[in-house]
């Protein structure tokens, strides 16, 4: 993917960054990313582009023709400019695992460093999470709606720019895809690319019957023959059933797709010529504007399908204009040398945020599956066998008590230290399965398509108290 030069960035997160320095403001801070909310609808979300973002953190710099922009506007003066120009991200972050399943209110990135540092990065941050949590997101969905089927991604021709198609497919992929038609992210993370022919293919040709028949002797290894260029049943499966009559006399395979009309009727009508052709192991794939919904109902329908291609419904995250990550300051640095706690109020309560240096810890019953996330701070510690009492984020009267009858599991691990990864580099379908054997651990009622059980995320008595007394504090400043 492109490299991003340092002034990929906001230009406040600039001109405060000067502020800083020129009030001689060096202290450390710490900023964390969460979400307010669910995307689709949905119960659930997926953490997805985090090794994009540590790639692009550990080369974050000032090229000399960025500084020489930066002097053109006339904005920044001469020192602040050559501080830049030496300028890298030493910070530490800690960060929840890739590919791991997540809720609103909970922090996903914790980010310890000076506080021009911390700012300079706000826009990196939110611009590669958000888009690629979006996108797994949607994946992931697509992915259960499938019932776990073969969803393979073709978005590229509709995602927004090259960047956006090659983080949509990385993101897909650790949704759920099993491959990508994106051939360049096929080479850069390793993931299967798939795809046979368009529809040009066979109208370049005579016949439909000598376009299939061409393919097939090129690629004989279980060609998928596009069936809906002219006539799906009067023409397309026919010619297809012929030309796999004779690719079956060599022992070899092959596989139809759909890309028009009525989906569940021609996956029926089709599904019972090849049985009764004698091809009860030939493939069907079908695309043509996808989603969840869609394919949930012809799931429910029992359509007799193999594969689904998703393109433009899933690279594009239709539905959600965006994913609701953001990033504030947690706690700072006072004159002791001491870091502490800070918040945002609002009128609107969901957007008040949580003070202090946060762990996340999951909650899970005997039989390994997740109860509820409880944030804490960092030096607190839950307890098996132990009963404790939990409360909503907004500290007020909702709460609830657990038997904790396993080990809580801490989420946010230490990824960066002193601007260096220190965690290995996974390959891409480890973080896949990740996802997957995530998926498994939630009670099914928390990832319905429609309506879904609302998983809690909790805070700790402690953390609640302490935003009490901060919003009182503050409102006694009014």
């Amino acid at each position: 993917m492109a490299i991003v030069s340092a002034l990929f960035t906001d230009f406040y997160s600039l001109t405060m960054a000067q502020g800083y320095w020129k009030m001689n403001i060096g202290r450390r801070a710490v900023f964390e990313m969460f979400y307010r909310r669910n995307p689709f609808g949905g119960g659930f979300s997926v953490f997805a582009g985090l090794q994009t973002l540590l790639d692009k953190l550990t080369e974050f710099h000032f090229l000399p023709e960025d500084i020489d922009y930066l002097r053109s506007l006339k904005f920044f003066d001469t020192a602040f400019l050559d501080y830049l120009k030496d300028f890298q991200f030493t910070g530490t972050l800690w960060a929840q695992n890739e590919g791991n399943i997540i809720f609103p209110q909970e922090p996903l990135i914790r980010v310890e460093g000076s506080l021009i540092e911390c700012q300079l990065i706000e826009g990196l941050v939110l611009n590669i999470i958000n888009f690629q949590s979006l996108i797994a997101t949607k994946a992931a969905r697509v992915f259960l709606a499938a019932d776990k089927g073969a969803i393979m991604e073709f978005g590229l021709r509709r995602a927004q720019g090259p960047d956006g198609a090659l983080g949509a497919s990385r993101a897909a992929f650790i949704g759920g895809a099993v491959g990508t038609s994106n051939v360049e992210a096929g080479k850069l993370f390793g993931i299967k690319v798939m795809g046979t022919m368009a529809h040009s293919w066979i109208m370049a040709f005579p016949t439909e019957e000598e376009a299939f028949r061409a393919y097939a002797a090129m690629y004989p290894e279980h060609p998928v023959f596009l069936i809906d260029t002219y006539d799906t049943l009067r023409s397309g499966i026919v010619n297809a059933i012929k030309i796999g009559a004779e690719i079956s006399k060599n022992g070899g395979g092959f596989g139809v797709r759909l890309d028009s009309g009525d989906i569940h009727y021609l996956s029926c009508e089709v599904r019972k010529r090849l049985d009764s052709a004698g091809f009860p192991n030939a493939t069907i794939a079908v695309s043509n504007d996808l989603d969840e919904e869609i394919i949930t109902a012809l799931v429910d329908d029992k359509t007799p399908v193999n594969s689904w291609g998703v393109g433009t419904r899933m690279v594009t995250g239709t539905g959600e204009a965006s994913f609701p990550g953001v990033y504030k300051l947690a706690a700072r640095e006072d004159g002791g040398g001491q870091l502490i706690p800070v918040m945002k109020l609002s009128d609107n309560p969901e957007k008040t945020t949580t003070p202090g240096i946060k762990q996340v810890w999951r909650l899970k019953d005997k039989n390994a599956l997740a109860l509820a996330d409880v944030i804490a701070f960092t030096d607190e510690i839950f307890e098996k066998d132990a009963l404790y009492t939990f409360y909503h984020p907004q500290a007020d009267y909702r709460h609830f008590r657990a038997l904790l009858e396993t080990e809580p599991e801490p989420l946010l691990k230490k990824q960066l230290c002193a601007g260096k990864q220190i965690t290995p580099v996974l390959p891409l379908a480890e973080i896949r399965g990740r996802c997957i054997n995530e998926l498994d651990s939630f009670d099914p009622s928390y990832k319905r398509i429609l309506n879904p059980h609302i998983y809690k995320v909790s805070i700790s008595e402690r953390m609640r108290k302490l935003k009490l007394q901060l919003i009182q504090h503050h409102l006694g400043d009014v």
